[in-house]
């Protein structure tokens, strides 16, 4: 049974020079999943990482490697990527015209599969693949950057999100990235936020560690309010 809350630290804010030990602390914090975000500066207007980080991660943690693609054609890469040792692929709704293919190469790869929406991008748009998806990932910002401010905006589509599973019987874990932090993850969570990306509220504090700790706990007594 997966745990209500979920704290998924973005690599995106780490020490790119002590990468293995910055995952390795948020690991001992109670991290479940480690948060890889691919960009190509043509998808998102910036340039992150690739598949040589994704190898070498594989190496330095035991936590499963939470892989968003925000690049062009990511169905050049899903083989790449997962010979890499990426445990699940994230896909973008918004430049995949055949979205569903997309979605059962990642499965033929015995990877979790999942799908983001940016912040213009309705729920609605994916009512016909949410039965073929592990995770929705609603983009709270827009990607690109770390750091940015929450928009308040993807509360609704989390709402949305878990109605639509209640009703339809569907088995999706709502995650969340941009602007994930103390002030704002008792609402991400009392919206239905499961999977909870963190970037410079992890890796920009004093203790990486703790900080997980305490989202998690904040999250966690956020949910237990939730009526």
């Amino acid at each position: 049974m997966p745990s209500p809350i979920a704290i998924a630290p973005s690599i995106l804010a780490a020490d790119f020079a002590a990468l293995g030990a910055a995952v390795r602390t948020v690991e001992q914090g109670g991290a479940e999943l480690v948060h890889v975000d691919v960009m190509d500066g043509h998808f998102v207007p910036n340039i992150s990482i690739g598949i040589p980080v994704v190898e070498s991660l594989k190496k330095a943690t035991r936590l499963p490697l939470d892989v968003h693609l925000m690049i062009d054609a990511p169905e050049r890469y899903i083989d790449a990527f997962a010979d890499a040792g990426a445990d699940s692929l994230i896909v973008h709704q918004e430049g995949n015209p055949h979205l569903q293919r997309l979605l059962a190469s990642i499965r033929h790869r015995n990877l979790g599969v999942g799908v983001a929406i940016n912040p213009a991008t309705p729920v609605g748009t994916l009512a016909e693949i949410l039965g073929d998806v592990d995770a929705v990932l609603v983009m709270s910002v827009n990607p690109g950057f770390g750091g940015q401010k929450f928009l308040p905006g993807a509360l609704g589509k989390m709402r949305r999100l878990r109605e639509l599973r209640e009703r339809e019987g569907y088995k999706y874990r709502i995650e969340v990235d941009g602007g994930v932090d103390l002030h704002t993850i008792a609402d991400i969570t009392r919206a239905g936020g499961e999977i909870l990306v963190a970037g410079t509220s992890v890796f920009h504090q004093p203790d990486p560690a703790e900080a997980v700790r305490k989202l998690r706990q904040t999250g966690v007594d956020a949910l237990a309010q939730r009526v």
